[in-house]
């Protein structure tokens, strides 16, 4: 027997023409594909792809920028709005306080009794606009210690006027009127204020044990005559150099509610027959010491600090220490106490005097063991000369 061919599947394709068609199909497919797909399309959606996922996995890059300066924006906005409110707030308070003061003023015109005697109270939208006032607390018969602060640290006549157009500084002697109207000791006040015209009245009747009653009708007052940035009290055996003094001021000047002395804490004093005693002593309870309070020889309060004395000054209580009172109005408010002890140098060496030699003047000087300068008017030439800074240093002094 001999060999046989292989033979094909009844009804198949001959394995040729498969071989053909595969051909033909594998060239079909170039030409098409070189027809209709351009390789730069191919490659930007290929980019396009690739930043769509790369967004995907990195989606708050630029997402977070635009918030950071959405959020900047938001907060300088509320920023803006709360400056607003702030500034809206002090107007009003502002206005309130000068209301309630107008009504205190008036009340007291209408009641016949205005607490400056003379010139009486002005409308407050009609005060002098000042930098500050300065009373010097003086007695009927101090008109030695009222010369001696003439003939030195207090400018006088023209110098006097000069000093409140060009500086907005106030300074008056404060005196009340003895208990029988028109004596000798008024008529001596009446001839000395003609002479120098450095006076402010009071309707007050004058007293030592008065003093307490004397600084509130006083702080009411000036608050009534002059807008003044501060108010200060300041007793007639002090030496005060007024660049120092304006020069702390201005340091101070846009605080609302200030408090400037030398603060201190004295013991109080129950035994009956002392001197400066506390009848309401058991109001400071164990402790045997006053609150913390201006030393009193010289200090200052701001405006809405005195204002609030002229519109409760028929509230506000007193002790037998006029210190000690003012201190005891300002408790329970918003106060800052600021403890400058410039204003409380003493006039021996090395203090007031070494400290001038240094250029470092005090604010103001007097002796401690006499809660003034010993003999004052005979010694207040004396301390000008070793403590003060000279004639010209408050014209050079800017504020």
């Amino acid at each position: 027997m001999g060999l046989s061919r292989p033979q094909k599947p009844p009804g198949g394709v001959p394995t040729r023409w498969v071989s053909l068609f595969c051909i033909a199909s594998f060239f079909l497919g170039v030409l098409v594909v070189n027809r209709f797909w351009d390789p730069v399309e191919v490659e930007e959606a290929a980019s396009s792809a690739q930043k769509h996922r790369s967004n995907e996995v990195h989606p708050m890059v630029i997402c977070d920028k635009d918030v950071s300066v959405r959020t900047g924006n938001i907060l300088s906005r509320v920023s803006q709005t709360r400056d607003v409110i702030n500034t809206l707030d002090k107007t009003i308070s502002s206005l309130e306080r000068q209301l309630a003061a107008a009504r205190a003023a008036k009340a007291d015109t209408e009641e016949g009794s205005p607490m400056v005697t003379k010139s009486g109270t002005k409308d407050l939208n009609e005060r002098q606009r000042v930098f500050f006032v300065m009373g010097i607390i003086t007695a009927l018969r101090n008109i030695k210690r009222r010369n001696s602060i003439r003939e030195t640290w207090m400018p006088q006549g023209e110098e006097l006027k000069r000093l409140e157009k060009e500086k907005g500084i106030i300074i008056r002697f404060v005196i009340g009127h003895s208990s029988t109207p028109g004596s000798a000791l008024d008529r001596a006040i009446n001839a000395e204020e003609e002479q120098h015209k450095d006076f402010l009245h009071l309707n007050h009747i004058e007293g030592y044990h008065e003093l307490s009653t004397k600084t509130q009708v006083y702080f009411s007052a000036v608050v009534a005559k002059w807008d003044a940035d501060f108010y200060l009290k300041v007793d007639d055996d002090v030496h005060v150099n007024l660049g120092v003094v304006s020069s702390t001021l201005a340091r101070h000047r846009h605080k609302p509610h200030v408090y400037i002395d030398c603060m201190k804490s004295g013991p109080v004093v129950a035994q009956k027959g002392i001197k400066y005693r506390e009848p309401e002593y058991w109001k400071f309870g164990e402790g045997n010491k006053y609150f913390r309070h201006a030393t009193g020889q010289i200090y200052a309060i701001s405006k809405d600090l005195a204002t609030y004395i002229l519109v409760n000054r028929h509230i506000l209580h007193r002790y037998v220490i006029e210190d000690v009172s003012l201190g005891s109005w300002f408790i329970g408010l918003d106060v800052e106490h600021i403890d400058d002890r410039s204003l409380c140098c003493g006039t021996t060496p090395p203090d007031c005097e070494w400290k001038a030699k240094s250029g470092n003047h005090c604010g103001a000087s007097f002796d401690w063991s006499c809660s003034g300068i010993c003999k004052s008017s005979v010694r207040m030439k004396e301390v000008h000369q070793h403590c003060g800074e000279g004639d010209q240093a408050i014209w050079d002094t800017g504020f």
